[in-house]
């Protein structure tokens, strides 16, 4: 990912970067002023940082010798932090002995030694392997509510930011998007940029555009008609004020289903499509399809597929040209639809996401 200036986050709080407006609290104390030695945190990093001549208790014990704290304190500290991290039979062993999971577990260690009163975690896990980043990711959550320490966490993964967070803070280039539970972002994001962020696969978006109908509303995808139930409406009621106008239309791919999987779905609350690829993966089935329904451009649509890299912007303006747009639908395992299929997809109407087509945000009952 691109720089989104969550590091910068984190270096404010510590006091590496001047603070030029606002006020930093922590605990009970304003920190603005105060060197980042006597703020009272404590800093994991991406990279471990140990000592290679050390042992795991020598690095793990080093920040209080510095700070002259005395022997057995720092005894009784070191062996209390080795048994929480499960490092026990490790401490006389030195970094180059252990597995990367072991290494960051000490560099965790260092920290928790110092009993501070914040922990500030910089993608600690990115130089993990897959397999290796989901069982740390378990492990420092548990670690953390057994210390009960407010801790801070960078990451780049939006995975490890929904499973690990209480709550969570999206950040693009420096501007905070939306904080809260991992729950309200996914259910109810504030703009584009968190929609498309948050959840995995990505959201589904496309430029539509909002018609009243039979007391309710529907919307109109390409040559497609979604009808929105006017018990929906009156959830959002300001979606009313968009009748007739462009907006852009978000689905989650879990809100897609075989229609043999979903009886009660009906006349409009399907979608024609064309099916490109079908990956069965055993807990569920993901479904690539085509729509024919132009691609939504906005800013925040531009960021999310920069930061996928590689040509994404230019296969976006494409598409948009084309007017098609790729879907993703995630499935029944038990779903039968097959590869170059034209098929018809359930679409669960009362879990669309409407987005206004000039700022990005979120359309809903206070707008």
């Amino acid at each position: 990912m691109r720089s989104f200036w969550k590091t910068t986050a984190l270096r404010l709080i510590a006091g590496l970067e001047t603070i030029t407006e606002g006020k930093l609290k922590i605990g009970e104390n304003i920190v603005n002023d105060m060197p980042p030695k006597e703020r009272d945190i404590a800093m994991v990093f991406q990279n471990y940082a140990l000592y290679p001549h050390m042992t795991v208790r020598g690095n793990m014990a080093f920040g209080l010798k510095l700070a002259k704290t005395d022997k057995g304190e720092i005894d009784n500290r070191v062996n209390e932090a080795a048994k929480v991290l499960g490092l026990d039979e490790y401490l006389d062993k030195k970094p180059r002995a252990l597995s990367g999971g072991q290494r960051q577990r000490v560099a965790m260690g260092r920290a928790i030694v110092r009993n501070p009163q914040a922990f500030l975690m910089d993608e600690p896990l990115s130089n993990l392997d897959a397999k290796l980043r989901v069982q740390m990711r378990s492990e420092i959550a548990r670690i953390q509510r057994d210390l009960e320490v407010t801790t801070v966490y960078v990451t780049h993964d939006q995975i490890e930011a929904m499973t690990m967070g209480d709550r969570v803070a999206v950040i693009k280039r420096g501007e905070l998007q939306q904080v809260g539970t991992p729950t309200e972002l996914f259910e109810r994001p504030r703009n584009l940029f968190v929609a498309g962020f948050i959840g995995s696969p990505s959201m589904d978006f496309a430029s539509s555009t909002l018609e009243e109908a039979d007391g309710g509303l529907s919307v109109k995808l390409g040559g497609q008609t979604l009808k929105i139930a006017e018990s929906d409406v009156k959830k959002r009621p300001a979606l009313k004020k968009y009748a007739g106008k462009e907006i852009v239309l978000g689905i989650r791919p879990q809100d897609f289903e075989d229609p043999e999987y979903a009886p009660e779905s009906g006349e409009g609350s399907r979608l024609k499509v064309k099916i490109d690829l079908v990956e069965a993966v055993g807990t569920e089935t993901m479904v690539h399809f085509t729509v024919d329904a132009p691609v939504a451009i906005t800013e925040d649509m531009k960021e999310l597929a920069a930061d996928v890299g590689g040509d994404e912007i230019a296969q976006l303006e494409k598409r948009a040209e084309e007017g098609t747009n790729e879907f993703t639908a995630v499935l029944d395992p038990r779903t039968k639809l097959r590869t170059n299929e034209e098929v018809e997809l359930a679409v669960d109407t009362s879990r669309l996401h409407f987005f206004d087509v000039d700022t990005s945000a979120g359309i809903y009952e206070d707008n």
